[in-house]
């Protein structure tokens, strides 16, 4: 008999390393350093890793398909993702705890709460709070994945929307803050990420689409967004939008937004509208409108 393996993150047989989440049904495009990486592992032809699971009074063995992702460089050699198949016997799995959902109410739309900066960021239709992010910080992506450009096993979100806590020398205005970060952002999303696979191609270009003060969340700060052409796909949009915390700090806050461009991309005008909707934690209705700006 047969069972369905059970979400998790299991391990990239190319790379032990990195691990990539299995949400039960399928492979997503969320990746992580493996927490405790070990010795590259081998495998035959059929790309299964064999995994024992022993009890005081049943043992189980799980096999655990491997993912075997497509060379950076794009190029489609090597094995397809295959869902991980399992030949262990029946084993009761306890329900999974629901994970809190946003904060949101029914008289409101649905919020992501960042507690360190003492802000909170709408939540757009089509949006979520991942559950596992490499960086922790507070982040939104869209919902649906789609295939990274120039790559036919890997995926990647098209839009996403995080909240940084930056450091500055002292003096150093929004608009400075925001014009370094945004060069940050733009690596982050569009030259290598985290784990350096380079997804997009890398970056060839970019041209500054906008440079102005924005008043966010009731503080006055400063946003630059740069359009950018990558070596693969059509490329995307930045934006780094700097100010103060309203948390009383007055810490700088750097709200970092990537949208690819073309028809799998966010629209472009759902930037100035996450950007007004960036409120204080505790406030409804205050904290100031951002500037609404176009491509």
């Amino acid at each position: 008999m047969s069972m369905t393996t059970p979400p998790g993150w299991y391990p990239d047989p190319g790379d032990p390393a990195v691990e990539h989440w299995w949400d039960g049904a399928a492979w997503t495009g969320q990746t992580r350093p493996a927490a405790h990486p070990g010795p590259r592992p081998t495998r035959g032809r059929s790309g299964v890793l064999p995994l024992a699971v022993a009890g005081t009074a049943l043992v189980a063995a799980v096999a655990v398909a491997a993912v075997v992702l497509g060379p950076s460089d794009g190029s489609d050699d090597g094995e397809a993702l295959a869902p991980p198949p399992s030949t262990a016997a029946p084993v009761t799995t306890p329900a999974a705890t629901p994970t809190p959902s946003p904060s949101g109410t029914e008289d409101g739309p649905a919020v992501l709460v960042d507690q360190l900066n003492g802000i909170t960021l709408p939540i757009p239709d089509g949006w979520e709070k991942p559950e596992h992010t490499v960086a922790d910080v507070a982040t939104l992506t869209t919902v649906a994945d789609v295939p990274c450009p120039g790559h036919t096993r890997r995926f990647c979100k098209p839009g996403t929307v995080g909240s940084w806590t930056v450091s500055a020398p002292e003096g150093s205005s929004f608009k400075t803050i925001a014009e370094q970060d945004v060069v940050t952002a733009a690596d982050r999303a569009y030259e290598a990420d985290a784990l350096g696979n380079r997804l997009h191609g890398g970056i060839r270009s970019h041209k500054v689409v906008a440079s102005r003060p924005a008043v966010v969340a009731g503080r006055t700060g400063h946003l630059v967004r740069w359009q950018v052409t990558t070596g693969n796909g059509p490329g995307g949009y930045v934006q780094s939008l700097a100010f103060p915390s309203p948390s009383g700090t007055g810490a700088p806050v750097v709200v970092r937004f990537a949208f690819d461009a073309g028809p799998a991309g966010p629209p472009l005008a759902l930037m100035d509208e996450i950007t007004r909707g960036i409120r204080p934690i505790g406030s409804a209705t205050g904290g100031g409108v951002g500037s609404s700006i176009g491509p």
